[in-house]
């Protein structure tokens, strides 16, 4: 009798709901407010307890209970905030981004599949400089014919919203993309561009193992914008979101990005805006 107590206060014991896998907590039918938190993290990057109460609609003390759970089965982690420009008084705000085992626990990608079929047509060719070359083009053929989807929407659009066009076609793949806005320096009449966020990757896992997937959407991204665009963070190098820099019509040139061994050179040169779409029906057929 006392065990069966003892079992009962267990089970009512604040944590112990936690489950002890990954997949137990985020895939558990989608319905549990720690998966609406996990999921928050997921489409909208590195979030604080406030911004997650504000998206959720939760208390803050609500959110940072959930957060605790997560933290304690590895699925999130914490770390300071970036802080871009002048930084004010104060430690900087505490963020919490998925792990990969939290980003492990959505992916319902055959990765080992996809993995094993890279490497196979690689090796097909002999290997080596030949293997990347072969591996690179089916790459391009298959975000080339993605891009073609993208194509009605984005003619659709005009120049300054082209952007937030290839974001919402992005988001409908999966992809979860958001566009954040680059201000301008203060001498400056025009908007400096913007950055294309996706805070997730469903092939994260095998980019990490073939960049030419990253380096392939990349040139994709600058043939449907029509504009040089620069790869400056990815999932698949361990960074929380994929960010590509995208500079406004007409712009002379992009800011540097940050500080990253692992950044994409430029893909693309055009910058005209009259002839985006013809150009990049030409470049993805």
């Amino acid at each position: 009798m006392r065990e069966q107590v003892d079992q009962q206060e267990a089970e009512s014991a604040p944590g112990c709901a936690v489950p002890a896998t990954a997949t137990e907590v985020l895939l558990d039918g989608h319905r549990a407010t720690r998966d609406r938190v996990a999921r928050s993290i997921l489409d909208h990057g590195p979030s604080s307890a406030a911004d997650l109460a504000s998206r959720l609609q939760l208390t803050t003390a609500a959110v940072r209970r959930h957060l605790d759970g997560l933290l304690a089965t590895g699925l999130v982690e914490s770390r300071e905030q970036r802080v871009y420009g002048n930084r004010g008084r104060g430690r900087p705000a505490k963020v919490f981004v998925l792990t990969e085992s939290g980003r492990d626990a959505f992916y319902q990608a055959y990765d080992q599949l996809a993995a094993d079929a890279l490497r196979w047509i690689s090796d097909a060719v002999g290997g080596g400089k030949a293997g990347e070359e072969a591996v690179a083009a089916f790459a391009r053929a298959r975000f080339g014919k993605q891009g073609q989807k993208y194509l009605t929407v984005l003619g659709q659009a005009g120049p300054e919203e082209r952007t937030e066009a290839l974001a919402q076609a992005l988001s409908a793949d999966g992809y979860a993309a958001t566009v954040r806005r680059v201000p301008s320096p203060a001498a400056a009449k025009a908007p400096a561009g913007a950055q294309l966020c996706q805070h997730h990757c469903p092939v994260a896992h095998i980019a990490e193992q073939f960049p030419q997937l990253c380096e392939a959407e990349t040139e994709v991204f600058s043939q449907l914008l029509g504009t040089h665009v620069q790869r400056l963070a990815t999932i698949a190098h361990g960074d929380g979101v994929c960010t590509t820099y995208v500079p406004a019509p007409g712009a002379a040139s992009s800011p540097g990005p940050r500080q990253a061994p692992d950044a994409v050179p430029t893909a693309g040169t055009s910058t005209s805006t009259d002839q985006n779409s013809a150009s990049a029906r030409r470049n993805l057929a």
